[in-house]
């Protein structure tokens, strides 16, 4: 390949950089289809991005790889895919007792979903969050405490740690960076995974709510194992193939 060749193949992989950044990420097909070159090309630029660790390869395509990020930058990342799983997992907020909402974008867009009930305590370590339930009428929110941390904002640390494991929850809901079928959850940070950790750990019930760019990966701190996780909630249909790898005997899939 001359110099041409090569600065061409440099301007496409930065491209693809700045393109799986974006809320969607990219796709195989899509970018082969905008560069004017195979489908193999594309595949191979990926995977020497992911080895470089400018991206995360997920099915059909690459997102930006696994960090801390603010949490309205998260918000905006498949918002209808958060949609489609709140519509889901609302069905199991009870209308009363106590339950815990972890800091994630897709549960506080669950939270958005709730409603007014009839004496339900939702214990969160996302201010968004308490903000969103607040106002709700037979709601009681309580934010946990805690050191914010620097990017997303979660409240985490040695307080929000104590306040977490001395209270029992009906169920506990939460989303992951990443959902491995056989060694369960994994977060950006550390701190994310002890805080989840421990609202499982004291929950009667776990729902954990990705979408399916989250299947099948790991990020960077291991959380929750898979036989935590009592409810799965995606955006895909529960028949769908791509869930076969995590059909578990107790595991529910929504």
């Amino acid at each position: 390949m001359g110099l041409t060749g090569n600065l061409d193949a440099q301007r496409r992989r930065d491209e693809l950089v700045a393109l799986a950044e974006s809320p969607q990420g990219v796709m195989i097909d899509d970018a082969a289809a905008r560069f004017g070159v195979s489908g193999m090309t594309i595949r191979r630029d990926i995977l020497e991005l992911e080895a470089e660790g400018l991206v995360r390869r997920i099915r059909g395509g690459a997102t930006a790889p696994p960090r801390a990020r603010p949490f309205d930058a998260r918000r905006a990342v498949r918002a209808s895919a958060k949609r489609a799983i709140a519509e889901k997992a609302v069905q199991l907020v009870p209308r009363a007792g106590v339950v815990a909402f972890d800091a994630s974008t897709t549960i506080s867009t669950l939270a958005g979903s709730v409603g007014p009930r009839d004496g339900l305590t939702v214990v969160t370590n996302a201010f968004e969050t308490f903000q969103t339930l607040g106002p709700l009428d037979g709601v009681t929110a309580v934010l946990s405490g805690g050191v914010a941390e620097p990017t997303t904002g979660s409240l985490t640390g040695a307080i929000a740690r104590l306040t977490l494991r001395s209270l029992y929850f009906d169920a506990f809901f939460t989303s992951a960076d990443a959902l491995d079928p056989l060694d369960g959850t994994s977060e950006v940070s550390v701190d994310e995974a002890d805080v989840k950790r421990d609202l499982a750990r004291n929950a009667a019930m776990t729902v954990l709510c990705v979408d399916m760019t989250k299947l099948g990966r790991r990020s960077v701190a291991r959380a929750l194992d898979a036989a935590d996780i009592d409810v799965l909630v995606t955006d895909l249909d529960p028949d769908d193939e791509r869930l076969d790898p995590h059909r578990a005997d107790r595991l529910r899939i929504l």
